[in-house]
């Protein structure tokens, strides 16, 4: 019995291991909506409230699976709101499939509704690979590739598929010209390892250190094992880009946390000290927080050639898995006897994170939004998994949050886009339905699309074996972060027309959704908050009014940045002698033996 073009796509993605197709209906795509039903809805089509959330939420679960994410969309508008999402997953390496639909072809060229040219809408952002489907031969050889290419090359790839060709019959490419066959599902893979003499001429550079610091980005994810023994062996301190900061445990005494604008004083020491830098899966941005340009000699490893030497000058570049690359350089390198460096980077390590804890316990009005990341970060179980948005929340999270066990995190890293903290903790949920889930987000992202999200968590929780999916919202009525900037980096007072929010409660928006909410107006009353939401066996949103002139100044800030401050305070900044005095009593912690 003949099927249509649409089943074949979803028995294609059967066939592939998809579970589920993140996705919002529309008629572009009825063709597609007709055979989940028909399939029994397998895989299951989860529904969003807006198609950015089905593709971040496709982003999050690729990212915490380590599988490809697919998301579908409509034509003209669902295809456009799918953009932002695909983008957070090229500029973060995530291999996630669009699926869209199109105008009929018997329409095209007619500037019909929701016509758009999906080819230029999608050339750039799926550049690694964009089709579209116009007879019914070219399944499955497109869709494998979409997949295929994805995985490969980490990236976002796009099929489009008019509406009216999901409803013709499925036709198998055959043995003839100008017909392209596919092969069965499977995705290649291949341990790169460089060559011999390029791996001698690295071990000869960093044996030639004696003040060794490495740099991890997502890149090391599988190759922790392989770090840690380097760091021992060289003695060396370990900072880590924000995308890598759950690949090695905050515990291990010489981890230095994150690095750059939103990292440690640990990692800015490591890097300002340093004499040799081996950079390992990291493609971090911000050489101004790396050693200076003449400082250090550097060894690079990437499995993507284009990305050595970008951001540093580097000596000798590995282009190879990461894992397989650090394995065959450690029998060439040999053990600092001296462990004076590693002393150092220790006793700074210790000493920030006390630092952070008198930082973390400082009163506030009315409560400390360190204290909120301190207090989830001494109760969080080691196999949770952590999404955060981007605000001046995310500060909390890259400085406060301690990393350990089999613990996961992640953001927007390089797009960096509000939005993406509750959809990615959707994402994750589906990816590891037995963990708990805490996404850390800001109440101007909640405003933006966070909340609609809790209604999707809640239609979906059922299917999850472990409930807890615990929104923790950080509501200071404040666009924070970028108010901050206007501070901190053009001395502009806050401009309250654009940085302030409207005040709602959170909570009670929650409730409206069917999920518990918690309210804290105090920090101590921050722990006890963490204990229910913790130990509740369904979705908790915790809303947190947080004192928003905290200042998230990073430790090793310039005089510039300070003079600006101070300018933004004399040209009378609405909050100017609060966040004064916060700011002192904050930075004074650092002051302190």
């Amino acid at each position: 019995m003949s099927i249509q073009v649409a089943d074949y796509v979803l028995q294609r993605l059967r066939e592939w291991g998809v579970e589920q197709v993140f996705g919002y209906p529309g008629d572009g795509i009825n063709g597609l909506i007709a055979a989940f039903g028909r399939a029994d809805n397998a895989p299951r089509f989860v529904q969003s409230r807006h198609e950015e959330m089905s593709a971040f939420q496709a982003t999050g679960y690729a990212k915490f699976s380590g599988q490809v994410g697919v998301c579908a969309a409509t034509s003209g508008p669902g295809a456009i709101h799918l953009l932002n999402g695909l983008y957070d997953a090229k500029l973060d390496h995530v291999p996630v499939v669009a699926i869209v639909g199109q105008t009929a072809r018997s329409a095209m060229g007619g500037s019909y509704q929701q016509e758009v040219d999906l080819q230029a809408l999608f050339k750039d952002v799926a550049s690694d690979y964009l089709v579209e489907v116009n007879v019914a031969n070219q399944l499955p050889n497109a869709l494998d590739r979409a997949i295929r290419t994805a995985m490969t090359r980490r990236a976002p790839t796009a099929v489009i598929i008019p509406a009216d060709l999901q409803e013709e019959p499925y036709e198998a490419p055959g043995h003839a010209f100008k017909e392209v066959p596919s092969s069965p599902p499977s995705t290649p893979t291949s341990t790169t390892v460089p060559a011999p003499a390029e791996i001698e001429r690295a071990a000869e550079v960093i044996n030639a250190g004696h003040k060794v610091a490495v740099l991890i980005g997502q890149g090391a994810r599988d190759a922790a094992a392989e770090v840690v023994e380097v760091a021992e062996l060289t003695g060396a301190g370990v900072a880590k880009a924000l995308l890598g900061k759950d690949v090695l445990s905050d515990d291990l005494p010489f981890v230095t946390g994150s690095i750059g604008l939103l990292g440690t004083r640990a990692s800015y020491e490591l890097m300002r000290d340093c004499d040799t830098l081996l950079i390992v899966g990291s493609n971090f941005p911000y050489s101004q927080f790396l050693p200076e340009l003449d400082q250090a000699r550097a060894v690079q490893i990437d499995l993507d050639g284009a990305l050595i030497g970008m951001r540093y000058p580097t000596e000798v570049g590995l282009v190879g898995d990461a894992k397989a690359t650090l394995r065959a350089l450690i029998p060439l390198l040999e053990r600092q006897q001296d462990r004076s460096w590693r002393e150092t980077i220790e006793q700074n390590v210790q000493h920030w994170w006390q630092t952070l804890e008198r930082q973390s316990m400082l009163d506030a009005e009315p409560a400390n939004p360190m204290r909120v990341v301190w207090e989830l970060s001494q109760r969080i179980p080691d196999d949770a998994i952590v999404t955060a948005d981007s605000g001046s929340s995310t500060n909390w999270y890259a400085r406060c949050l301690r990393m350990r066990g089999s613990m996961r995190g992640s953001l927007s890293g390089t797009l960096a886009t509000m939005g993406a903290g509750v959809p990615y903790a959707i994402g994750a949920k589906f990816a590891h339905p037995d963990r708990p889930v805490i996404a850390l987000v800001g109440d101007g992202a909640m405003q933006m699309n966070g909340l609609n999200e809790l209604i999707t968590i809640q239609r979906y929780r059922h299917l999850w074996a472990d409930q807890r999916l615990i929104v923790c919202v950080f509501h200071n009525n404040d666009l924070n972060q970028v108010t901050w900037e206007l501070r901190g980096m053009g001395g502009a007072p806050k401009f309250e027309e654009s940085q302030s929010l409207p005040d709602i409660s959170y909570a009670e928006m929650a409730r409206c959704a069917g999920i518990e909410a918690v309210v804290v107006d105090s920090s101590e009353d921050i722990g006890r908050a963490w204990d229910r939401a913790l130990t509740a066996q369904c979705p908790v949103l915790l809303d947190i009014r947080c004192d928003p002139e905290v200042p998230p100044i990073p430790p090793h800030a310039t005089y510039e940045q300070i003079k600006d401050m101070g300018k933004a305070v004399v040209q009378g900044d609405p909050g100017a002698w609060h966040l004064l005095m916060q700011g002192l009593k904050t930075k004074a912690q650092e002051l302190r033996p």
